[in-house]
């Protein structure tokens, strides 16, 4: 199935202090190490950023777009809305810009997954990875109407819609040790990150 891919990169890296994104993990920012990982997945990317927070093209991606949200403030799920509204494709997948090992394998799993559902989420011990999930055309409306009741939260979206989890058993399979979930948040985080990037070992 062909998949647009949205990378929400609009977070103000509160826990950092600075923009974590351009933090490089090897020899490659974060952001440039996500838009790789999935542009052999999508043709189309599209990074959304927040008002007020520009950032330059990371390398030369032909099917690469950086806008602006749609409805600033609204976090993370008007990030996806403003992706699913200019996106030229009913299937999308929606990742942040601050998850250095995602699993192309994985990705491709949920992608082929969609057909027949709103959404595709990873689902870990009854926790949900909507950051890391793919979403259809379909969520939009949906997505309007929270906004119309003043919900923000991109968990409440998961009951409105027609939802297909995808288990520890499938994710396993792919991804055993589950670092696709990772994410970079603080000084440590961005650390492990560089020592599992460069193979070396690291203990909590």
């Amino acid at each position: 199935m062909e998949a647009s891919g949205i990378i929400l990169a609009g977070g103000r890296s509160l826990r950092l202090g600075y923009d974590k994104i351009l933090e490089t993990v090897g020899s490659r920012s974060l952001l440039e190490i996500v838009v790789d990982s999935i542009s052999s997945l999508c043709g189309d990317i599209i990074v959304v950023t927040a008002e007020g927070h520009p950032i330059s093209s990371p390398g030369h991606y032909p099917g690469l777009r950086i806008v602006t949200d749609i409805y600033p403030g609204k976090g993370p799920l008007g990030g996806i809305y403003t992706g699913l509204q200019i996106s030229n494709t009913y299937c999308n997948l929606v990742v942040a810009a601050d998850m250095p090992f995602l699993n192309q394998a994985l990705l491709h799993y949920m992608i082929e997954l969609t057909d027949g559902f709103d959404m595709v989420t990873p689902r870990v011990e009854g926790k949900v990875e909507p950051l890391h999930s793919v979403y259809t055309g379909g969520c939009l409306r949906v997505i309007e109407q929270m906004f119309e009741r003043g919900e923000l939260g991109v968990h409440k979206l998961l009951p409105l819609v027609k939802a297909r989890y995808v288990e520890v058993d499938e994710i396993v399979r792919f991804d055993p040790e589950q670092l696709s979930f990772f994410n970079v948040n603080t000084e440590k985080d961005l650390q492990k990150a560089r020592k599992l990037s460069g193979g070396d070992r690291y203990d909590d």
